[in-house]
């Protein structure tokens, strides 16, 4: 005698049951050619201050004291220099310099 069949482990789902494709739905939508990914849906608002690329010119062993501090160090590197300007430290060494 055949044995029972063990069910699945997702129940069958209704096409029917599917929520309704807003326009809403459509502007957060990805948009795909196939396996390419040709728009991306809305995503990340833009930031009110964005934060601007810089090159810099460091000494290598100060370079190296703060990436061993691990990831993130360079969100650090800004921390501290913004916590300089706002207290007035920078504008000091500057007058040094």
């Amino acid at each position: 005698m055949p044995r029972k069949k063990k069910a699945t482990a997702r129940p069958w789902v209704d096409p029917d049951d599917a929520p309704e494709l807003t326009e809403d739905w459509f502007e957060h939508a990805h948009i795909y050619d196939g396996d390419k990914l040709i728009k991306r849906g809305r995503g990340r608002p833009p930031l009110e201050r964005p934060k601007e690329q810089v090159t810099l010119r460091l000494d290598a062993d100060v370079i190296s004291a703060i990436r061993k501090s691990g990831p993130g160090w360079t969100g650090r590197v800004n921390d501290v220099l913004s916590r300089s300007v706002k207290t007035g430290q920078f504008a000091k060494a500057a007058k040094r310099a």
